[in-house]
């Protein structure tokens, strides 16, 4: 593991598909035709599972972040970080994964779009729907909240990074129009510690990864920011520096071993990386204010 770690550090983690490249461009030339944007964010992640450069690239449009999974979440300390986001002057609106009302959020969306519309009154043209982009990093719940939004399956969701390809027009509600867009990430992920974080809550294809690597950061972010819960899933109290113990214990409990009883690092780490991705560890955040 430590040779291959020390070999993804020097790599790093970098995903940035010609679609996603494309989405820009599209979103450029549509940018016209929007009133609000939503920008989608997993509350596990709210700081890096934003999209570095949407400002930018969405001009002065009006925006509301749109906070998804926050059941999943430590309230505690996502509650940290939105609340800074909105004495920034954030329109942030919460939503858990599953269940719960989206009414806020198209309360939020109505509140903007009534001077729009009250404008247009006053030049004689009739009321209109939003137009509204949806725009987020890959699977941190677009498809599942235009679902919601809807009240029914409308589009496809996809527990895989680079479920959606191309943009689309949805009328999701009577007063809101959707252009649903695929997930983008940045054009190189230099922050490492954001790409890792990225990569283990699944906005980052695991094809292209090293499990190990993702593995190891997982132990390491809960031994840091939830040492009780490693405790309590795998029983480790200790986390050296090559995660071999680690991975020895974890492989010993779950039944993780090849012929003669040795223990598959290999099958560890993808049973690692899929007790995040089930929830197994309870409500975690890994970001944190700085």
């Amino acid at each position: 593991m430590s040779d291959k770690d020390e070999n993804l550090t020097k790599v790093g983690i970098n995903w940035f598909p010609g679609h996603m490249a494309k989405t820009k461009r599209e979103i450029k030339e549509q940018l016209n035709l929007i009133d609000i944007v939503y920008e989608v964010v997993d509350a596990r992640m709210p700081i890096s599972s934003r999209v570095v450069d949407l400002d930018e690239l969405i001009s002065n449009k009006p925006k509301v972040l749109v906070v998804t999974k926050y059941d999943l979440c430590d309230k505690g300390e996502t509650d940290k970080i939105l609340e800074k986001m909105r004495e920034m002057h954030y329109n942030v609106v919460t939503l858990d994964l599953m269940g719960g009302s989206v009414s806020e959020l198209i309360q939020a969306t109505k509140k903007i779009m009534e001077p729009i519309n009250l404008d247009r009154e006053k030049k004689g043209l009739k009321r209109r729907p939003a137009r509204v982009l949806i725009v987020g990093a890959p699977n941190v719940g677009k498809s599942t909240l235009i679902n919601r939004l809807v009240g029914k399956k409308s589009v496809g969701v996809g527990n895989t990074p680079g479920f959606t390809k191309s943009l689309s027009w949805i009328r999701i509600h009577p007063d809101i129009e959707l252009l649903d867009t695929p997930g983008i990430l940045y054009p190189k992920l230099e922050n490492q510690e954001v790409a890792r974080t990225l990569a283990a809550l699944s906005s980052i294809k695991e094809e292209i990864l090293n499990l190990d690597e993702i593995a190891c950061f997982i132990l390491k972010k809960l031994f840091e920011l939830y040492p009780e819960k490693l405790n309590e899933k795998y029983g480790i109290i200790e986390l050296d520096d090559d995660f071999v113990e680690a991975y020895e214990t974890i492989g010993k409990k779950r039944g993780a071993l090849s012929k003669g009883g040795i223990v598959d690092y290999e099958k560890v780490s993808r049973i690692i990386i899929q007790d995040l991705k089930n929830n197994s560890f309870g409500n975690i955040t890994f970001d944190r204010i700085k």
